[in-house]
């Protein structure tokens, strides 16, 4: 397993200051519509935050259920309490900085603050508290900050005003996918054995392969929405049940109860509409194949409709930037896709699940309980 640094440790304090800031700044773009006199973008600004909020509280919740089951029952209650006034995600940062410092810091240090509890116990606890915490980011990534990226692309294409409230969003929206889809490659390998170490250079290819891919998809998605809303939530509407279909399909067994595994198929078809996730550890070339080459049609497929449908915004300078960056950025982001899948991909957990399903008895056991959640969440 690898070790939890001094730099994961000031990443976590980082990542702590941007969640703060980003609902900052949520609230402050909703104020601002507030006062203009758009309550409907406010309001569906907001409903994206709820929403998130709401969602990543309840699986938060439900991971503490299953971790602290036969513990202290009025812990879980005042968890219960502080989950329910939707600071759930703060409690986790508390253990996370407190497992983590221990790991990062008094264990290398030589103190003996690893008496009471076993160094790799530590280093453990440290990794998977992160590994929690990243998984609720990418359900927040793509229940809030996609959908509210969108929004802002949207209303800057449909109405050109801008702000400097609005640029700061779309900006915090940017950043904040990309934190979201990078640290969520390097809890995998620090979560999963045998991983090899994500270095600078594979971390950059697989971000400008995400960030790329989904930039030039909620363009397409703006596109389609300014010829006609309705056009765009059958789209969406559709994407999104060919996603629960497929997470059907995969029978997913990422919950201990029913209830929640349907919640955790509905959130992963939510986020299979704006990038590929694979639920299942399984070879996946062909299915991201499918994934990226419909994509593909249905981008080209929107630039065709408002040639014959309306020829008249072709000749825009708005329309010609537009097309240029969502083909871009799609042929860009297949490139650097096809480049980390060819040279930087960890194929070492798929040989981590044949040896473990040869490995018989206790031994073989532990091993996948030390995978943790990972072993049936999203992998990559």
């Amino acid at each position: 397993m690898m070790k939890f640094t001094k730099q994961n440790f000031v990443l976590l304090v980082g990542g702590i200051v941007i969640y703060v800031v980003d609902i900052g700044v949520d609230f402050w773009v909703a104020s601002k519509y507030f006062c203009q006199g758009q309550y409907c973008w406010a309001i569906l600004i907001l409903c994206f935050r709820g929403l998130s909020s709401l969602i990543t509280q309840i699986f938060s919740y439900e991971w503490f259920e299953n971790d602290w089951e036969g513990t202290d029952t009025r812990k879980l209650k005042w968890i219960f309490l502080v989950h329910l006034f939707q600071c759930g995600i703060f409690i986790r940062y508390w253990f996370a900085l407190k497992y983590g410092c221990r790991a990062a810091f008094k264990q290398n240090s030589g103190g003996d603050a690893s008496e009471t509890d076993p160094p790799n116990f530590i280093q453990k606890q440290a990794i998977d508290l992160v590994t929690d915490i990243t998984m609720l980011r990418v359900f927040k990534t793509f229940l809030e900050t996609t959908p509210q990226l969108f929004v802002q692309i949207y209303i800057l294409m449909e109405h050109g005003t801008n702000s400097f409230c609005q640029y700061a969003a779309i900006i915090m929206s940017f950043y904040g996918i990309s934190i979201s889809t990078v640290d969520y490659q390097i809890a995998l390998r620090k979560s999963l054995p045998d991983k090899d170490e994500f270095r600078v250079l594979p971390k950059l290819v697989y971000l400008f392969y995400k960030l790329l891919t989904i930039t030039s998809w909620i363009l397409s998605i703006s596109l389609i929405t300014l010829l006609s809303v309705r056009s765009s939530v059958i789209l969406m509407t559709l994407l999104w049940i060919c996603g629960f279909a497929w997470t059907l399909k995969q029978h997913t067994a990422f919950c201990k109860s029913e209830k929640m595994e349907y919640l955790y198929r509905v959130v992963v078809g939510i986020i299979l509409i704006f990038t590929f996730f694979n639920i299942k550890g399984r070879k996946t070339k062909v299915c991201i194949s499918i994934y990226y080459a419909t994509h593909t049609v249905v981008t080209l497929g929107i630039l065709f409709v408002y040639m014959f449908w309306k020829p008249s915004i072709i000749k825009e300078i708005r329309f010609t930037v537009v097309s240029i960056l969502t083909v871009l950025s799609l042929v860009v982001g297949i490139i650097f896709l096809v480049v980390y899948y060819r040279n930087f991909h960890p194929t070492a957990y798929c040989r981590q699940q044949t040896c473990s399903d040869e490995v018989d008895g206790e031994a073989g056991q532990k091993d996948r309980v030390e995978i943790g959640r990972f072993e049936n969440f999203i992998m990559q």
